[in-house]
């Protein structure tokens, strides 16, 4: 199956978090039956209440056959170090910005990382439903903070999306649609498929989740070669000690 790895960025308040549900609702990722509620990646109580995300968290969705790892970024300069070890997991990034805000100071921080690491941007101009919006405004806002960062010519040549994550809709244009798969297809040409040579296998851990049944959970990007189930592993640690491991299910 086909992988694209795509981080998104955003500002407080700018819809980001509403637009990770309607991906995860859009791709049919839940059962019919089952409760999710909002906010389904904000699982920390902290984030929920002040709407914000501090920890990193990823979630994969397969749309059209390809899978696409959605990776929910910190917005603030107080959690660089963990903006700059998840963006590394990326090929893409999704800049999504405000319709009457436009790109505000954190979304430069987190921005200039993403550029400087080589990601493609996608850039997704968020509540163009409403009133007072200014989405071509904020648009040449966009592309002028992009030039200011140094952007290469590639990058600054980025896609554009407009749509209202609240009502559910993306477009390549200012017309509103009753779904958000503009925004995937988007996603599936102008994002590259990692690249993995072979070889023995590099993982870097980007992040570490837990679970009851399985213990504790390495999450990163695999560099070079393939990982299986039950296949050994060595875990290089920063003292340079070497500790062998087994890969599960």
């Amino acid at each position: 199956m086909e992988i694209r790895n795509i981080a998104i960025i955003a500002h407080v308040d700018h819809g980001k978090t509403t637009l990770v549900d309607k991906i995860l609702h859009s791709t049919n990722i839940f059962r019919d039956n089952q409760e999710t509620g909002e906010l389904i990646m904000d699982s920390n109580d902290l984030e929920r209440e002040r709407g914000i995300t501090i920890f990193s968290k990823n979630v994969s969705v397969t749309y059209k056959d390809v899978k696409i790892n959605v990776i929910d970024t910190p917005g603030h300069s107080d959690f660089g170090g963990e903006v700059e070890r998840v963006l590394k997991m990326a090929d893409g990034v999704l800049l999504l910005v405000d319709a009457f805000e436009g790109p505000m100071p954190q979304t430069r921080f987190v921005l200039q990382k993403a550029l400087k690491l080589g990601l493609h941007p996608i850039v997704v101009i968020n509540k163009v439903d409403k009133p007072n919006c200014r989405p071509d405004e904020v648009h040449d806002a966009v592309f002028e903070l992009f030039f200011n960062l140094d952007a290469t010519e590639e990058q600054l040549d980025f896609p554009t999306i407009y749509g209202s994550s609240k009502q559910g809709w993306m477009n390549t244009t200012l017309e509103p649609t009753d779904n958000i798969f503009p925004l995937l297809d988007i996603i599936l040409e102008k994002v590259p498929a990692p690249l993995t040579p072979d070889g023995n296998l590099q993982m870097q851990i980007t992040s570490l989740d837990y679970s009851s049944f399985l213990g504790r959970i390495a999450v990163g990007k695999v560099a070079r070669g393939i990982i299986k189930e039950n296949q050994p592993l060595s875990l290089m640690k920063l003292d340079g000690t070497v500790q062998k491991r087994k890969s599960v299910k």
